[in-house]
């Protein structure tokens, strides 16, 4: 079933987004060369305790820590480590937060210092697609309406989606209904109503589709070897348009 938020419940969930997106985007600060992500991970932590709002993912379902930090052929659920940042990398940093007994969650994908133009068009590529999305998130359309525009931008520009993970619902759980992927068929689905809210997350990968786990049974890496990208956004059906709940 999914859930429509009143009004106050959306103010809640903007509350816990704008937390998100203000530590993810001072954690993107520190990203740079010589950094390792478990480095990120102690600064994410401090930063939530000083905050007062608890990690939504550290102990969700046995995770371990407070930041998914995924770097270059990883997909999603990166494990902090002492993996060390290269130049010419990229990480994707997948934080959610738990205010009042409501979630904030985002994600961001960005580059230590310089990268290659083909690594620069993938991140772009995979942010537009996450726009592209949220402008679908419009009273009267369709769930497929926001999967399809993914799918379409990402393969028209060569790249590929991943099909195993999907965006979600969210609210007083991390993740409810309705599953939202990246790939599908306009005009199909449930129709979208006022105080559904949305977190899209679009992950694109350089080569193929196909994805593996490792053997710490969180980390997903593309089959290939190739490099990944995702965006996340938390977004709020309204009858004045998509709101946006992780913006700053």
């Amino acid at each position: 079933m999914i859930i429509c938020k009143s009004a106050a419940e959306i103010e809640k969930l903007r509350r816990s987004g704008k937390l998100v997106r203000e530590v993810l985007e001072e954690t993107r600060e520190r990203v740079r060369p010589g950094v390792t992500t478990l480095d990120l991970e102690s600064f994410v932590e401090r930063r939530l305790a000083q905050s007062g709002a608890r990690p939504a993912f550290k102990g969700y379902r046995g995770y371990p820590c407070c930041l998914c930090a995924s770097v270059n052929d990883q997909i999603v659920h990166g494990i902090p480590s002492d993996l060390r940042l290269n130049e010419g990398d990229i990480i994707s940093l997948d934080l959610g937060v738990i205010i009042d007994g409501y979630y904030g969650d985002a994600a961001v994908t960005v580059p230590v210092g310089e990268i290659s133009e083909p690594l620069q068009r993938l991140l772009r590529v995979t942010e537009e697609s996450l726009h592209l999305a949220i402008d679908q998130v419009r009273l009267g359309n369709r769930l497929g309406d926001i999967s399809s525009v993914v799918e379409e931008h990402v393969v028209s520009n060569g790249f590929s989606v991943v099909r195993e993970f999907v965006g979600h619902g969210i609210g007083r759980q991390l993740h409810e209904e309705p599953q939202i992927p990246n790939f599908g068929l306009p005009g199909y689905g449930p129709v979208l109503k006022e105080g559904m809210v949305f977190a899209i997350e679009p992950m694109v990968n350089v080569g193929g589709s196909a994805m593996r786990i490792l053997d710490d049974h969180w980390t997903a890496v593309t089959a290939d070897g190739t490099c990944s990208a995702h965006f996340e956004h938390m977004v709020a059906v309204t009858r004045n348009g998509p709101d946006v709940l992780t913006r700053l």
